[in-house]
This record gives C-alpha cells, sequence and structure tokens, in this order.
C-alpha cells in the first residue's frame, strides 16, 4: 500500500467516528424570556459538555407543550421541566425518570399579584378575588396555572371560570409580572423566583404591584431524562448526567436558575402534583 493510501486510511479512521458520535441534547420549560434563557443553557451546555465527553447542545423551544413534545419524540434526552410538563412528560416516555431538582424546588410556591389600583390588600389569609381580571402563566404551568388554580379553587369553592370578570393566559412569569403591572390584568400568579429575580434586577415597579399573597409548598422544577440514554450514550450514562448536575457549584451557573445548589430527585417526589392536575382536570 502506498504512503498516501496510508495516510488517507489513518485519516478515516480517526474522522469517521467524530462524524458519527451523538449529541447529547436538552431543552427547558421557557418559563422566562427567551433570550435569558440561551444565556443561561448555553453556559450550562458547556459544562455539561465537559463533565460528560460528549457533544451537547441546548435546543430551545416556544411553549411548555413544544418541550414535552420535543422529549417524547426523542428530539432530545434531557429537559429542564417544571412540576407539571415533567409528570406529562414521564406519562409519555416509559422509563424516563426524575433525576435532580434545585433544592428550592423541594418547597417551591407561588406569588399572587396585584396591581395597586385593585386595591387588595396582602394577607396571610386568601384574598377575595371575585370579579377581578385575572391572568395565569402558561396553561401548562405548575407555579403559574396548576397549583393557582388548585388554591383559588380550594379557598373559594368554585371553578375559576365562575370567580373572575376575565381569564388570560400571558405564557411565562415575566409577561404575568409585565400584564399586571401595566394594569392589564388586576391580578396574576407567578413563580416566586421570577417574582425576586424581578425585583431584584428592578424590574418591577412596586407601586404599581406588589405580592398580595404568598401560597403554600409544593413539589415543582426537575431535570427528566429519557430511559434510553445508556444503550446510546454508553453505560451508566444516566448517572453520569445525575452526577453533573448535583455536582453543579458554579455560582454564575446556579444564579441564572436561581438555586442554591441541585439535590437528587425521583419520578415519586412529583405525584402530589399528578394528583392535583388530575383532581382540576387538566390530566386523565
Amino acid at each position: 500500500m502506498s504512503l498516501i493510501k496510508r495516510l488517507t486510511v489513518l485519516a478515516m479512521l480517526f474522522v469517521i467516528p467524530s462524524a458519527m458520535a451523538e449529541t447529547f441534547t436538552f431543552t427547558a420549560i421557557p418559563d422566562e424570556d427567551e433570550r435569558q434563557l440561551r444565556t443561561r443553557f448555553d453556559k450550562v451546555a458547556v459544562y455539561l459538555q465537559q463533565q460528560l465527553g460528549v457533544d451537547v447542545k441546548y435546543v430551545p423551544v416556544k411553549s411548555y407543550s413544544a418541550a414535552v413534545t420535543a422529549f417524547r419524540n426523542n428530539q432530545v434526552q434531557l429537559a429542564w421541566f417544571g412540576g407539571l410538563s415533567g409528570v406529562q412528560a414521564r406519562r409519555l416516555v416509559s422509563d424516563s425518570r426524575a433525576i435532580a431538582q434545585g433544592y428550592e424546588d423541594q418547597f417551591f410556591k407561588s406569588y399572587f399579584i396585584a396591581h395597586a389600583s385593585a386595591e387588595i390588600v396582602a394577607s396571610d389569609s386568601f384574598p377575595n378575588l371575585n370579579g377581578y381580571t385575572f391572568t395565569f402563566g402558561s396553561k401548562n404551568s405548575t407555579s403559574g396555572r396548576l397549583m393557582p388554580q388548585f388554591f383559588i379553587e380550594r379557598n373559594l369553592g368554585k371553578n375559576s371560570k365562575n370567580v373572575f370578570k376575565r381569564i388570560g393566559y400571558s405564557g411565562d412569569h415575566s409577561r404575568t409580572i409585565a400584564q399586571v403591572q401595566a394594569g392589564v390584568y388586576q391580578v396574576g400568579a407567578v413563580n416566586y423566583k421570577v417574582w425576586e429575580s424581578a425585583v431584584a434586577n428592578g424590574k418591577v415597579d412596586l407601586n404599581k404591584v406588589n405580592v398580595i399573597w404568598e401560597s403554600p409548598a409544593y413539589p415543582d422544577y426537575q431535570w427528566t431524562i429519557r430511559g434510553d440514554v445508556d444503550t446510546r450514550f454508553g453505560a451508566a450514562f444516566a448517572e453520569k448526567v445525575e452526577s453533573a448536575l448535583i455536582g453543579m457549584t458554579d455560582p454564575s451557573l446556579l444564579k441564572s436558575f436561581p438555586r442554591q445548589s441541585f439535590v437528587p430527585a425521583d419520578n415519586q417526589d412529583y405525584e402530589p402534583i399528578e394528583d392535583v392536575a388530575k383532581a382540576i382536570g387538566l390530566i386523565d
């Protein structure tokens, strides 16, 4: 064999495996402004690539349901879901499982916020919201729709559609804050972490909008992984991903969620969310 042919064969041996290597992909529910999400999760992709030794790519989606669909269709193998979207995804993909959650996600909560013109006084008791206009977040949001609807109906004793003059769905927590602050809706429900970040970053005018009620705690966000990743990416790959997430200690990465750390999670942690979703008719 000539020297040129030998070099060509050697080159192919090095190029082909690299070309055939699979990319590990993940997504996240779009609970905030899309530009913030891309900045956040592109950094996470770099971190995971360093920890896992495979190419890793963040795949943005436009809605909560699109995140679930991407996971179901194996367009992504890992997703940062809310409580409800995680339940929905795991019901569609057998052997998928929750592997990590933010420390705060063990006892998450929603804030009910109101425009100053509504003249609702903040209280530990659930407010009388009858006759106001109200906006949830995304229709599939745990902290912006599922749990707020549950608390409304449990405390006021009737279906939420019979409580409010008008109901909207903003699409994400940042827009809920903006819409209530602008007076488009008198009251809304938001993820407490998004609210606190917006206040800290000077994006909220507290003379126009403020918190009127804080919900009891419930489990929420989590990382969910498909059950077939070990077959595709190698033995114990799911465990490697879990270890990488729980081992994420870089303050700049954690601040972008924002979470103080990640801790182990499993599917059973989210049974209360599934039970609530069944109770109010969001899933069968």
